[in-house]
C-alpha cells in the first residue's frame, strides 16, 4: 500500500482499538500469591493516548482476558468502551462500533496475536506491534518500531498523528 493511501485512511481514524495482553503490556501473565494477576503499563503508551484524546479522538479496549488492571488503567486514561474476556474480536468490535456511532473504517486495531488478525480485517487500519506474531505483522498496515508493553501505543499514536499532519500542532501545546 502507498503513502497516499495509508494518509486517507488515516484521516478517517476515530477510535483506536487495543488489545491488552502483549500490546499495552509485554504479554507477561504475572499471578501474586492471592491469587491476583498484575500488569505492568508503559507511561508513554498513557502520553500517547493522552495526546489522541487531545486530538479530539477516542479509544476502546477489546481483549480475550479479564482483569481488573485493566479496568483500572482504562480509567485513568479515558478509554472506553472496555470489553474483556472476549475471544469473538470482531463481534466485539460490532459492539464497541455500535456503542460509539462510528463506522469500520473509522476504526484502527492495535494487535499482537492471531485473535487480533479478525478485528484487522475488520476495521479501516490494522497496527501490529513489533513483536506480534507473523500472521499479525502480515496483516498490519503498519509495524511499530518497538514491542508490546514497551511503548508500541505511543508509537503507533505517533505514526498516525504524524501522517494525518497533526503532531506537531498537538506537542506544540
Amino acid at each position: 500500500m502507498n503513502h497516499l493511501d495509508l494518509a486517507a485512511r488515516a484521516a478517517a481514524i476515530e477510535l483506536l482499538v487495543l488489545d491488552v495482553d502483549g500490546v499495552l503490556t509485554d504479554g507477561s501473565v504475572i499471578y501474586a500469591d492471592d491469587g491476583s494477576e498484575l500488569k505492568r503499563f508503559h507511561v508513554r503508551d498513557g502520553s500517547g493516548l493522552k495526546l489522541w484524546r487531545a486530538a479530539g479522538k477516542r479509544a476502546a479496549i477489546i481483549s480475550g482476558r479479564k482483569s481488573v488492571a485493566v479496568e483500572r488503567r482504562a480509567a485513568e486514561l479515558g478509554v472506553a468502551p472496555v470489553l474483556q474476556g472476549r475471544d469473538d474480536k470482531p463481534a466485539a468490535l460490532a459492539e464497541v462500533l455500535a456503542a460509539t456511532g462510528l463506522r469500520a473504517e473509522q476504526a484502527c486495531a492495535i494487535g499482537d496475536d492471531l485473535p487480533d488478525v479478525g478485528l484487522f480485517q475488520n476495521c479501516g487500519l490494522a497496527i501490529a506491534v513489533a513483536d506480534a506474531c507473523t500472521e499479525a505483522r502480515a496483516a498490519a498496515h503498519y509495524v511499530t518500531a518497538v514491542h508490546g508493553g514497551r511503548g508500541a501505543v505511543r508509537d503507533a499514536i505517533e505514526w498516525l498523528l504524524k501522517l494525518t499532519g497533526r503532531w506537531d500542532e498537538l506537542t506544540a501545546r
